[in-house]
């Protein structure tokens, strides 16, 4: 996939990834970082807990350079996420 200039790079979406069948999000992360190394790949949290968005945030983040991780604006509830994007921005997580 890095091979094709005419793509920049790729997102993901967690909703749509269980419609098709997956079930295990870091391992296919991971699968599809194994062949994706050089352009952009964005991953999205899926928990609805803020806390545990965090924890997925970084998990996701230390999967490669190349990773920027997705926030909802809110959760489910309709909780804003905005002081969870600052605490990641400032520790230098690519949103």
């Amino acid at each position: 996939m890095d091979e094709n200039n005419s793509i920049d790079g790729f997102t993901t979406n967690p909703t749509l990834m269980a419609q098709a069948g997956v079930e295990d999000y870091l391992g296919f992360a991971e699968a599809l970082l194994s062949k994706v190394k050089e352009k952009s790949i964005s991953f999205e949290v899926f928990s609805d807990d803020l806390d545990e968005m965090y924890e997925q945030a970084i998990i996701l983040r230390d999967l490669g350079e190349n990773v920027s991780v997705k926030i909802p604006v809110t959760n489910t509830k309709g909780v804003p996420t905005y002081s969870l994007v600052e605490r990641l921005s400032n520790q230098g997580v690519k949103l």
